[in-house]
């Protein structure tokens, strides 16, 4: 399964780093968008909406309002789910995601990952 970590950061205190590190260590790809390009665990942080394949869940760490230019790529993508982690609930996306058969997860990747339901 590909995770695209949207939000992500190469601060090590950044929640978003955390998970990009604890996907690696589980098996899962991931592919990493955020505000400047730089690179963690190998992984290189993309700026902008680059064209992806093959992504599974979409794990959110930007809150609502920094949601919204990413809708139409988000929902171009085709993802299984989009997780909605703590601080990132929006309404709005999670109906749009849903009308358009897309699983909805308001919850922590980390804590899903831990718990072994990611």
């Amino acid at each position: 399964m590909k995770t695209l970590v949207l939000g992500a950061s190469n601060n090590s205190e950044r929640v978003a780093y955390q998970a990009v590190q604890r996907l690696l260590a589980k098996g899962h790809e991931v592919e990493a968008i955020g505000l400047k390009e730089s690179e963690i665990f190998g992984v290189k942080i993309q700026t902008g909406q680059p064209a992806l394949e093959g992504i599974d869940t979409v794990t959110l760490y930007l809150n609502a309002e920094r949601q919204e230019v990413y809708y139409d790529y988000i929902l171009g993508l085709k993802p299984r789910r989009i997780i909605f982690n703590p601080g990132t609930e929006n309404p709005a996306f999670v109906k749009m995601a849903r009308e358009q058969g897309v699983e909805v997860e308001i919850a922590c990747t980390l804590v899903m990952l831990s718990v072994g339901v990611y």
